[in-house]
Order: C-alpha cells, then sequence, then structure tokens
C-alpha cells in the first residue's frame, strides 16, 4: 500500500484548518491586505468587514468583559461568534491557529446562556469567556500535533486536566487552539505541517515561540485570553514579541495534566502552564480562576494547595536587581534603553536599586541545554523519522547533531542523576546569592530583542535559566516603544562581542534585508525594521517569599507559599513608577 509523503500529509492538515473556517469568516479578496504589508493589527478597525459589535466585544478586556457574561447582558454565544470572526481573521492573517472547534465553542456558549437563564447564576469567575489554547492542549476529537507530521490524524480522546477545569468550574468556552513550533522546543513558531507564524504587528517579524501562535492571536484581538507553556521562554519570548503579558509560575501552581509533550516524559526541566493576556489585571482574573478552582483536590496530584491570595499591597519600597545583560549577548539597543529608563524610573518613585552580575547566567544556560539533549534527541529524531519529514535548521541543530551521535550522545542513568546534582547544587548556589543581597525582584530583559526577523531569534539565555531555577517571573510591555532615531546598532568595527552568539545577534541587527522591496534587497537598519515596536522586560521573583507587611500570606504556612502573586503585586508597581 502507498504511503503518502509528509508533504501530502501536511496540505491535507493545512487545508483541513483552512476549509474548517465558515465562508461567511473568510475575508473577501477585496479586503484582504496584500503581502507586502507588515503591520495588520489594524484591519478590523479599517476594513469595514466587522460590525460595531463585534470591535466592541473583541476590543474588550478580559475583566470588562467577564460582568456582562455574568449578568446576562452580554451573551456567550454573541461574544464567542465574535471571536471566533476574529480568530479566524487572524489565521489568514498571520497562520496562528493549529485546530479549530467552532461548533463545539458556540454550543458550550449555549449551554452556558441557558444555565444562566434558567439557574440566574454564573457557571464560574470565566463564565462564557472564549479562552483560546495552545495546540499541546489535548481537546477531545482534536490533534495535537506539536509540529510534528507524524501526529497528525490521531485525534485526542479526552480533554487535557487544565480544559476539564476551565470548563467544569471557572465556565470557560474553547473555539481554537494555536501553532507551535516542532515539538515545542525553538522560539520562533515554524513546523512542517503548519508553516510559520507571523507577527501581526509585523509580519516579517516573528511572534516569538514556543506559544507564538497563541501571542499572535491574542494580540491581534482574536483571543481575549490565551493559554501557552513555557520550558525556556515558550511564554516570556513571544510576550516579549508582541507587547503581551505573561506569567511564568513556579512548576506545581496550575495543572498539568493531559497535555502532549515533544519530549514525553522530560521532567529535568518542567513545563509550566499559564496566561497571554493584554493587560496584567486579565492576567490575574485568569491566575484567580484556575487556583480557585482547588485543582489539588481532584485534578492534578502534582498542584500544590495553595490558594490565590490578592497581590498584597504595601507602602514599603522594593530592593530591585538590575542585571543588564546576561554575559552572553548583549540586548539590543532599544532593549537597553527601556531597562535604563524604567530602572530610573523605579529610582525616582524611591525604590532601591542594585546591580546584579550575571556570572551565573552561562552555567545556568549550559544546564537547560544538556538537560534537553540528555535522551540524545532521541524523542524528537522517533518522530521525524516516522515520516520523513526534514529537521528545521539551524533552530534544531543541536538536537539533530545529538541525535547524529547516536547512542554515544544519551546519558545513562547514572549520568542523568549527576546532571540533576549539578542542578541541585547551581539552584542553592543562587539562593544563597539572591539572600545574601537581600532583594525583592530582578529586573532584566527578556529577550535581546524587542523583537527580530523570522528565522533569526539566537538566544534563549534571558529566560531559560529561570526554568532550571524554577522561578517566578512576569514578561510585560514597558510601554515604550522602538523608536529608530534614537536605537542605532552598535558600531560593529570597535565592539567586542561577548560571544559568538552575540557577535550574530549584534550583526544581524546591524543590517536586515527590506523585505518589502519588490526589487532588489537593500541593507536596512534593524531599528528601521523594528521601528515602533513594543518593548517588554522580565522581573523575576523568588521560589519562596518573604512576608509582606499586613498580608494574607503570613496565614499561608511558609513551606507552602511560592511568589506568583508577590511577582504580579511588584509587577503593578513597576507600571506605576513608569507611568
Amino acid at each position: 500500500m502507498k504511503v503518502d509523503s509528509w508533504e501530502q500529509v501536511a496540505a491535507r492538515k493545512r487545508k483541513a484548518v483552512l476549509d474548517s473556517i465558515p465562508a461567511e469568516w473568510i475575508i473577501p479578496d477585496s479586503l484582504l491586505p496584500p503581502e507586502t504589508q507588515d503591520d495588520v493589527m489594524t484591519f478590523p478597525e479599517t476594513s469595514g468587514w466587522f460590525t460595531a459589535e463585534e470591535l466592541a466585544i473583541t476590543n474588550s478586556e478580559v475583566l470588562e468583559l467577564l460582568p456582562k457574561l455574568a449578568s446576562g447582558e452580554l451573551k456567550s454565544e454573541t461574544v464567542t461568534r465574535a471571536f471566533c470572526k476574529r480568530a479566524a481573521a487572524a489565521h489568514q492573517l498571520t497562520n496562528c491557529l493549529s485546530e479549530t472547534c467552532f461548533k463545539r465553542g458556540l454550543e458550550m456558549a449555549r449551554q452556558l446562556d441557558a444555565h444562566l437563564a434558567q439557574t440566574g447564576k454564573p457557571v464560574g469567575p470565566l463564565h462564557g469567556l472564549p479562552i483560546s489554547l495552545k495546540d499541546n492542549f489535548n481537546l477531545r476529537g482534536l490533534d495535537a500535533t506539536v509540529g510534528f507530521v507524524s501526529h497528525v490524524g490521531a485525534p485526542a480522546t479526552e480533554d487535557a486536566t487544565l480544559a476539564q477545569l476551565l470548563q467544569a468550574k471557572a465556565g470557560a468556552v474553547f473555539y481554537v487552539k494555536t501553532n507551535v513550533p516542532t515539538a515545542m522546543m525553538m522560539p520562533e513558531t515554524v513546523n512542517n505541517v503548519m508553516g510559520r507564524t507571523v507577527n501581526p504587528r509585523n509580519r516579517r517579524l516573528t511572534p516569538g515561540g514556543s506559544s507564538g501562535g497563541e501571542a499572535a492571536l491574542v494580540a491581534f484581538g482574536g483571543s481575549p485570553l490565551g493559554v501557552g507553556t513555557d520550558i525556556g521562554g515558550s511564554l516570556r519570548i513571544p510576550a516579549a514579541c508582541t507587547g503581551l503579558f505573561t506569567l511564568k509560575a513556579s512548576f506545581g501552581r496550575f495543572p498539568a495534566l493531559g497535555c502532549r509533550s515533544g519530549m514525553p516524559g522530560q521532567e529535568a526541566v518542567q513545563s509550566i502552564n499559564g496566561p497571554l493576556a493584554r493587560t496584567l489585571g486579565d492576567l490575574e482574573a485568569y491566575c484567580a480562576a484556575v487556583v480557585g478552582a482547588e485543582p489539588w483536590h481532584d485534578a492534578d496530584p502534582r498542584c500544590l494547595p495553595i490558594p490565590w491570595r490578592s497581590s498584597p499591597s504595601s507602602s514599603r519600597k522594593l530592593k530591585i536587581a538590575v542585571m543588564w545583560d546576561d554575559g552572553m549577548a548583549l540586548p539590543t539597543p532599544p532593549v537597553t534603553r527601556a531597562l535604563r529608563q524604567t530602572a530610573a524610573a523605579l529610582r525616582a518613585a524611591g525604590h532601591e536599586l542594585v546591580e546584579w552580575s550575571s556570572r551565573d547566567q552561562a552555567e545556568g544556560l549550559s544546564l537547560l541545554n544538556r538537560m534537553f539533549v540528555a535522551d540524545g534527541g532521541r524523542a524528537i529524531l522517533e518522530e521525524i523519522a516516522h515520516t520523513g519529514e526534514p529537521w528545521i535548521l539551524p533552530a534544531m541543530q543541536a538536537y539533530q547533531e545529538a541525535a547524529a551521535a547516536g547512542v554515544a550522545a544519551e546519558l545513562g542513568t547514572r549520568d542523568l542523576w549527576r546532571l540533576h546534582a549539578e542542578r541541585q547544587a547551581y539552584q542553592k548556589r543562587h539562593l544563597d546569592r539572591w539572600n545574601a543581597a537581600g532583594i525583592d525582584a530582578l529586573l532584566c530583559p527578556t529577550t535581546p530583542y524587542a523583537s527580530v526577523e523570522n528565522g533569526k531569534f539566537r538566544h534563549v539565555g534571558y529566560t531559560g535559566v529561570y526554568n532550571v531555577l524554577d522561578q517566578s517571573c512576569i514578561s510585560f510591555p514597558t510601554g515604550i516603544k522602538v523608536d529608530a532615531a534614537l536605537d542605532k546598532a552598535l558600531d560593529m568595527a570597535s565592539y567586542q562581542p561577548m560571544s559568538e552568539v552575540d557577535k550574530m545577534i549584534q550583526s544581524e541587527c546591524e543590517f536586515s534585508l527590506n523585505l518589502r522591496s519588490t526589487g532588489p534587497r537593500l541593507p536596512v537598519d534593524h531599528a528601521e525594521a523594528v521601528h515602533g515596536m513594543p518593548i517588554n522586560l522580565q522581573l523575576v521573583g523568588r521560589r519562596l517569599p518573604d512576608v509582606w507587611e499586613n498580608s494574607e500570606t503570613q496565614l499561608i504556612p511558609f513551606a507552602f507559599r511560592l511568589e506568583e502573586e508577590k511577582v504580579v503585586a511588584m509587577t503593578r508597581v513597576v507600571l506605576d513608577a513608569l507611568s
């Protein structure tokens, strides 16, 4: 029997996703932006294709929608239909979806509307709210390919634990899943099944990865709130590339069962799921809803029994350490400028700022990379080998090289245990250093870039280290944007790079191809390519907190406290200073 090629399987999958969009949600050719149009963020408002009601709904914050949905002022079916249409548009413009379940979403919405009409009570704190999910969250009847052609046509038989909780206890509605890179192990979003997802703010730029489809959808307004995952920066990098808020929690705060992994069984670095949102308040509302469902009781035995406490308010000033670079790759000029402005704003607000050396960062990134290829690249190789699909290079080069080395590259049990011991010793040294400094938080870049051209994301050191440390982090938009007049590239004739990757980053940011040109491609300053893009920074907290004055956290046993709420509160302090 003839076996279809991987290209044929992938082409059918792409067509099936596009065919699942109803005809009335296909953008008319007369309104479709040309491929040469970089920024498509204004399409919903300028195209005339969306109604005033659809725009009002899809431009609303979650905290604006929830009381209207809970009271019945807005029907969930109406809200869901509006977001379905905008998500369909987002996919046609950015290729951000991996699956749709519009019929399921609308049926869920109708059932929620009926429940509210009959009982007068919402199902839960997210009653009637459409929520998008990253591709790896299983939803019954839908594939979770995680970018592998071999997983096409193998639909899940039940929903992921988080999805069950969001539907049954919080009242959320599911309608789409979003694109990821192969195995979810790249900082951009491209695979051999669905192809590349691009950034709606500038389609020449990446939305990051691996939750890049989710970030592109939320940034465009095709979802009020999305859920992604993070194992080395997979939430924080997309948030930074698109100007969104996200939280990477410590492991055990959110339920994680029932998700598909690109490397099943890899737990040396735990994958954490979390929200992507347009506002900090929306992010916190999601966290409170999920943790408020008490998933440790019956959903996921790995969840810690820690209630969500409202962000504590405190009059005391913060002591924040600033890490200007990670010793491996200097932030590009726009990010450095944003970090300086943020530090200056915090000082002006009376907070104490101290310098933080990057001396431990390279070791943390080395640990991360060694743990990721501890299996010799076999988990990814085996899936690729099933269909003969190619490796996506250079992003997956480390896994390809490990796989090519064969058995010699795979760690045995004893060597893996030694690696775990190294990780534990690294975590303890970092904790001791944090305690000695007496700091509340660490402020640093999320990535070296505001965003970067497709195919040019080079470095995850600023995010991946905090996965190894399992610390709570928020990537947040500063409100500062790239300014081509201010953010000039470094003079590479005089700059001494920190590393080869730094040399590559700075050189590529000196000149980028003008992809809009229909004639010969001309060099253009990187700052011009990313002009106007939002700039995110990262705020890092501890895994175990101190006690805030006048805070209800004092009621929680010390051994069962993590710092997600405090990081949210401190981010609010930073934003207040910047405003």
